[in-house]
């Protein structure tokens, strides 16, 4: 049974503390902390209180020499974040120091990383759409891998036997994991495919597009079940709420939609004053962080995100 969410009673908060717009943001596995990755070329580590009491105390994550432009929780340590990064590092951090522990160099700037869901491998993917699956414990490359297409945003599956490529042809590649075998090209949108996210129940994922649309797909048969078509800009960013009743996407509109997965329908939108480049629903409460290219009057940076479900301002 779904839960209905008062979504018009709900604000959303801001949080500064980057120099520069953020990239990137991302709940650990147990919702309490957000990370943010920043042109400005540090993470952060912010601690959230669900329920919105009290100031957000925030850890900075310095090192890397360029952009942080994604970074992502290990699946089942609250306390160990990866970044990916233009200057050509994968860093692992302790959440609690803000101390690097592990740094591989890989060969391209980096775009995209996501982890293995049991938490072993890390797959990132560059600017050069080669594919580099790194073995956590070594932090060492295990696989490499260069696409002849433009590849964008990767995914594992829940059980960590499919992993997904989204493609600037409009397909989503279906690679059989651990060797990478091609199982399946799903002709997905009639123009590039941005970016993907996987359901927490296991059965769907959702694609969008720079077509405007958000297809969603049943996993099991690789058909395309719901298409969300509230955005009329290309789609950058989507992610589905801990129940996977709900998902949320975002482009270049001045507003990020969330839908009923079930229905297809738009149940609420967030205003929001600038394109968006990251929304990342908490694991465990209905809360959604954002964060876009958000500009001052004086048109510089602003370096903030913000977090939509508080219920009170």
């Amino acid at each position: 049974m779904e839960e209905k969410i008062a979504f018009k009673n709900l604000h959303s908060r801001e949080y500064q503390g980057h120099k520069k717009k953020v990239h990137s943001v991302a709940w650990n596995c147990t919702g309490t902390k957000l990370a943010s990755g920043s042109v400005d070329q540090t993470a952060r580590v912010w601690h959230i209180e669900p329920h919105g009491h009290g100031k957000a105390k925030d850890i900075e994550l310095k090192g890397h020499t360029d952009s942080v432009d994604q970074l992502c929780w290990e699946p089942k340590h609250a306390d160990l974040i990866a970044t990916a990064s233009g200057d050509k590092t994968v860093r692992l951090w302790d959440a609690r120091s803000g101390k690097c522990s592990q740094q591989a160099e890989l060969s391209g700037e980096n775009i995209n990383i996501t982890y293995k869901p049991d938490g072993t491998h890390i797959a990132v993917g560059n600017r050069d759409d080669e594919l580099t699956i790194l073995d956590v414990r070594k932090f060492k490359p295990i696989h490499r891998r260069k696409f002849s297409y433009e590849v964008n945003e990767i995914a594992w599956n829940m059980t960590g036997d499919m992993f997904f490529l989204t493609t600037g042809n409009g397909t989503v590649e279906v690679l059989a994991y651990p060797l990478l075998r091609p199982v399946d090209t799903l002709m997905a949108h009639t123009a590039g495919c941005y970016c993907i996210a996987i359901d927490p129940t296991g059965r769907y994922f959702a694609v969008g597009s720079a077509d405007s649309l958000v297809s969603l797909w049943d996993i099991s048969e690789m058909l395309c079940v719901q298409t969300f078509t509230k955005l009329e800009w290309p789609v950058r960013t989507i992610s589905f709420n801990y129940t996977g009743d709900y998902i949320a996407s975002a482009s270049e509109d001045l507003f990020i939609d969330i839908s009923n997965v079930h229905t297809g329908r738009t149940v609420h939108q967030i205003p929001c004053r600038a394109a968006m480049n990251s929304v990342e629903w908490n694991p465990k409460y209905n809360l959604l962080a954002y964060a876009g290219d958000d500009k001052n009057k004086y048109s510089a940076d602003e370096g903030v995100f913000r977090i939509f479900g508080f219920e009170s301002s």
